[in-house]
């Protein structure tokens, strides 16, 4: 039996965007900031190549105004390229005339400079939470087929614990169908864990992530998704000085998160997200 082929996702932002350095990387601040974002991901879309790994990259639009040869490769190497909105804002700390304005710059930048259709968008810090669904209306308004904001686990900044643990078919709060893409969980008795990637690659061991996904895997028969950041896998970026729980979310093993990846690329299988559910993009095909 052939394995299972997972979701592989990277969040394309530049290390100030992280929302655990918010309070020191106000936005008017950005452009100061020593610029990394254009080398990480080169970074990391080599290593993808030489796993021979196609990846979702959702950009941020931001980055991508400033750095067009990060989108340019991304379609050139046959990766999916999806939206992470233009100003990295957290969905409840803006309107929704703010949202609505973000996303579809975003969306008209990626779409511009690739020549391609731009299906998918992942809200900055998953930040699709209960109090924030009316983001999914509005996905649908800009032309977004499948939303992949949403994580069921609870967390002191997002989540909605509850929530469907794989990729699904929705409505909107308006009752229009949108397909969403959960990062991936496993269970333990009545909660859901974390085995998605990002932080939770780095803070945990090894072990946990591979065996996470082997448990979905195999036990479950379903893929998962998987996301990580270019600067996860950057130790020499600049410090901030932030707090202890940011320090420790944001620092810890970034050194180590290359390796990984690379271990992880050998041991399971990936593609976009497009591949591994195509009907997340299948009514607009």
């Amino acid at each position: 039996m052939p394995p299972i082929v997972n979701a592989m996702s990277i969040d394309v932002e530049d290390y100030f965007h992280a929302n655990a350095l918010s309070r020191l990387s106000p936005s008017t601040a950005w452009e100061g900031f020593e610029q990394r974002a254009e080398r990480n991901t080169h970074r990391m879309l080599d290593v993808l190549d030489e796993h021979g790994v196609k990846a979702t990259c959702f950009v941020l639009g931001w980055v991508a105004e400033r750095y067009p040869s990060i989108v340019r490769r991304i379609v050139a190497d046959g990766h999916e390229l999806a939206s992470h909105g233009y100003w990295h804002q957290l969905i409840f700390a803006i309107d929704r005339e703010a949202f609505r304005s973000d996303i579809r710059r975003g969306k008209a930048l990626l779409e511009d400079q690739a020549g391609v259709k731009v299906h998918g968008y992942r809200a900055p810090s998953f930040s699709v939470v209960t109090r924030t669904l009316w983001a999914l209306d509005e996905l649908l308004d800009a032309g977004f087929t499948y939303d992949a904001s949403i994580f069921p686990i609870r967390h002191d900044t997002y989540g909605i614990p509850d929530a469907p643990r794989h990729p699904h078919a929705m409505a909107s709060p308006s009752g229009r169908p949108i397909f969403e893409i959960p990062s991936s969980t496993t269970t333990l008795g009545r909660m859901n864990l974390p085995v998605a990637g990002g932080g939770y690659f780095r803070l945990l061991p090894y072990a946990w992530t591979r065996w996470g996904i082997g448990r979905v895997n195999r036990g479950e028969g379903r893929p998962v998704v998987f996301y990580l950041h270019p600067w996860d896998m950057d130790p020499g970026q600049p410090r901030f000085d932030v707090s202890g729980l940011s320090r420790v979310r944001h620092y810890t093993n970034l050194e180590r998160c290359e390796p990984r990846y690379r271990r992880l690329l050998t041991q399971f299988a990936f593609a976009p997200i497009r591949d591994v559910f195509p009907a997340a993009i299948g009514a607009a095909a």
